[in-house]
C-alpha cells in the first residue's frame, strides 16, 4: 500500500507554496522533483524533495537501499541547481511491526556512491499510519456491515449515536454552494484544535489552495483526485470537520479539526464514517488514516489520536520515513540541525509554554 501515489497533484501543489516542481527521469522512471531554495544571511541554499519514492520491496536490504537511492540521486543530481546540498526520498515500504522497522532505521547512515545515505533528521510524511481495507482484492468490495463489524464496538456505537443526537454532516469542493463560509468554519475549528491541543497547522491560503488546485488542475483531473471537506453540526454550531482525498488508487484522510462544544455527540465517529462510506462509493481500495503515534503509549501526548484511529478496525503500518542523499556536508549538517532545534522548539518549548 503506497501512501500518495498521485504524486503530480502534490508536486503542483507544493509548487504553489515555495517549492519548485519539476519532472526528472532517472533509473528508468519518471520522478516528481521537488526543489526549494533558502535565503540565508551570508548564502542561498536549496534541498531537493523526492515525494513518495522510490517503491523498493519490504525485504530490502539496508545497503541495497542505499545503492538504490545513490543509483537515482546521481542522476537527479545533474538536472539541480549547483547549491542543492541534499535530495531527499521517501521511501515506499511497510513494515507490520513497530520493532521491524525501528531496527531498519536505527543508526542507518552508508557511503553508496558518491552519497552519504543516511537517516533524514525529520520525516516529510507522517510514518505511522492506519490502513482500512475497503476491497479484499481488485473486484471485491467490503460490505459496510463487513466494515462495521470489524470496529471496536465502541465506535460503533458513537456513530449511531451521533446520528441518533441530531449531529448532521455536510460536504463541500470547492465548486460546491457554500464553500467559502464551510471554509470559514473549518478554519476557526482549526485556530480551536491548535489552541487546545498545541498543534501547528498552515496559514488559511494553504488548505484553500488544496482545494482549488484539485477544482482546477490538469494532474488532478488526469489522476481523478477529489478534495472534500465534511463538516459535522448540530443545529447551528459546527463541531468538527475533516478534509479528504480520494482518488482510484486511495481514500486518505488529510486534516482534521473539532471544536470545544458538544464533544459528547461524537462528531469525529459520523465524521469518519461518512468519509469511508464515500471513499467506498468512489472505488477507493482503501482508507488511509495518515499520521498518528507508533505504539498504543498512554505518555504519548497523541495517545487519544492512537486509539480514536485504530478503532475503525484498520491495519497498522509503519514506514522508515525519509532518507537524505547528502551533496554537501557542511550545508547539510547545518540544516539538519536546524530542523532539530525547530523540533525542539514545538515539541517541547511551545507545549510548555502553554501547559501542555
Amino acid at each position: 500500500m503506497k501512501r500518495f501515489t498521485q504524486s503530480a497533484f502534490w508536486a503542483e501543489f507544493k509548487s504553489h507554496h515555495g517549492w519548485e516542481s519539476c519532472p526528472v527521469s532517472a533509473d528508468g522512471v519518471t520522478y516528481s522533483v521537488l526543489v526549494r531554495q533558502l535565503n540565508l544571511k551570508f548564502k542561498k541554499i536549496s534541498i531537493a524533495y523526492v515525494p513518495m519514492a522510490p517503491e523498493v520491496a519490504m525485504d530490502c536490504p539496508e545497503v541495497q537501499l542505499a545503492d538504490k537511492l545513490s543509483l537515482i540521486a546521481e542522476q537527479i543530481k545533474k538536472q539541480l541547481p549547483g547549491n542543492t546540498f541534499c535530495i531527499r526520498f521517501d521511501p515506499a515500504m511497510d513494515f507490520e511491526e513497530v520493532t521491524e522497522r525501528d531496527n531498519y532505521v536505527h543508526n542507518f547512515i552508508h557511503t553508496a556512491g558518491n552519497f552519504i545515505i543516511k537517516k533524514a533528521s525529520a520525516n516529510v510524511q507522517p510514518p505511522d499510519t492506519t490502513i482500512l481495507l475497503l476491497k479484499t482484492d481488485q473486484t471485491n468490495e467490503r460490505s459496510e456491515e463487513e466494515i462495521l463489524a470489524a470496529m471496536k464496538s465502541k465506535w460503533r456505537y458513537n456513530i449511531k449515536l451521533a446520528a441518533k443526537k441530531g449531529v448532521t454532516i455536510e460536504k463541500y469542493d470547492y465548486n460546491s454552494a457554500g464553500f467559502n463560509n464551510a471554509f470559514e468554519q473549518f478554519y476557526k475549528l482549526f485556530q480551536q484544535t491548535s489552541d487546545r491541543d498545541g498543534v501547528q497547522f498552515h496559514n488559511k491560503e494553504y488548505y484553500r489552495s488544496l482545494f482549488e488546485l484539485a477544482a482546477t488542475s490538469d494532474s488532478a483531473k488526469e489522476e481523478n483526485i477529489k478534495i472534500t471537506l465534511y463538516l459535522a453540526k448540530h443545529q447551528d454550531d459546527y463541531l468538527a470537520g475533516i478534509i479528504t482525498l480520494f482518488c482510484p488508487a486511495e481514500a486518505v484522510y488529510l486534516y482534521g479539526a473539532s471544536g470545544n462544544i458538544k464533544r459528547n455527540l461524537m462528531p469525529a465517529y459520523l465524521l469518519q464514517w461518512t468519509a469511508i462510506k464515500d471513499a467506498k462509493n468512489y472505488g477507493c481500495p482503501y482508507y488511509d488514516f495518515y499520521g498518528m503515534p507508533p505504539t498504543e503509549d498512554p505518555k504519548h501526548p497523541m495517545h487519544g489520536l492512537y486509539l480514536f484511529k485504530t478503532g475503525f478496525g484498520g491495519k497498522i503500518i509503519h514506514r522508515p520515513g525519509s532518507f537524505d542523499a547528502v551533496i554537501k556536508k557542511g550545508d547539510y549538517k547545518l540544516y539538519a540541525a536546524a530542523e532539530k532545534l525547530r523540533a525542539f522548539y514545538y515539541k517541547v518549548i511551545v507545549k510548555k509554554l502553554k501547559h501542555r
